[in-house]
């Protein structure tokens, strides 16, 4: 499994997430809420929780903006209640899009995620129009630094469970089936190894390679999706040009 410009798109989000910190943080924290909510407070027994925790760690989110998140999803301070709807569709150059949603007002979200997506030049399909092109795998990427052997930390994650291990010019990418990601990260964090990211994610097992135009179509639409309050993530099969910059 080749890195497809994935660590491109995380490189992107980390920009954003400078640009529009407090934006990404708000959208973590109703993560969070949302995993305490349905399995408890408590991160040594809600794994999911830990797993938000984590992400939130990643991106630099405040320790009391996550307790906080913990809190309200557990009832202990006043929250929102949210509701996690997924849409499904394509976007320019018949690109693969699944949108995932954490809402208080469906209708709403319906509407403007149909209107980005009419907007431009997609189509919003129905439910399991394109997930089946996807798989859930959870995903880290630790940074290349001084200190970190390559073949040390591939034979770290592979004897975690980790089933694919990439060495890229920046980064190291590490992908694990969904029911292992909790155990290779705990595995990994533990040997003392700092994630510029870790999540779950939608991997594509097929790609749409893009051109410098259709490039641009899909990131506005991406960039569009991803700027309402109510979208918590996108995942695409695009694959851009070497040469693109987002």
């Amino acid at each position: 499994m080749s890195g497809h410009s994935k660590w491109k798109n995380i490189q992107g989000k980390k920009g954003k997430t400078d640009a529009k910190r407090g934006k990404i943080f708000t959208k973590i924290g109703k993560e969070i809420s949302m995993a305490a909510k349905v399995g408890g407070g408590n991160t040594d027994l809600n794994a999911k929780l830990r797993d938000v925790v984590a992400k939130a760690k990643a991106a630099n989110m405040p320790l009391d903006t996550v307790t906080r998140a913990i809190k309200k999803g557990s009832g202990e301070m006043e929250g929102i209640n949210f509701e996690e709807i997924v849409y499904e569709g394509y976007g320019p150059n018949g690109v693969a899009i699944i949108v995932n949603t954490l809402t208080d007002n469906k209708n709403r979200t319906a509407a403007n995620v149909r209107y980005t997506f009419d907007r431009s030049g997609g189509n919003l399909g129905s439910l399991g129009c394109v997930s089946f092109m996807f798989l859930k795998k959870g995903q880290i990427f630790i940074e290349r630094k001084d200190g970190i052997d390559e073949d040390e930390l591939m034979m770290a994650a592979l004897d975690a469970g980790a089933e694919d291990f990439n060495a890229e010019e920046e980064v190291f990418e590490i992908i694990t089936a969904y029911e292992e990601f909790s155990h290779v990260r705990e595995t990994l964090e533990k040997a003392g190894y700092e994630f510029a990211s870790a999540e779950v994610t939608m991997v594509p097992d097929t790609y749409s390679e893009l051109d410098m135009a259709g490039a641009e179509a899909v990131q506005k639409l991406i960039d569009k999706l991803e700027d309402d309050d109510d979208v918590q993530d996108v995942y695409h099969n695009a694959e851009f040009p070497e040469e693109w910059e987002g």
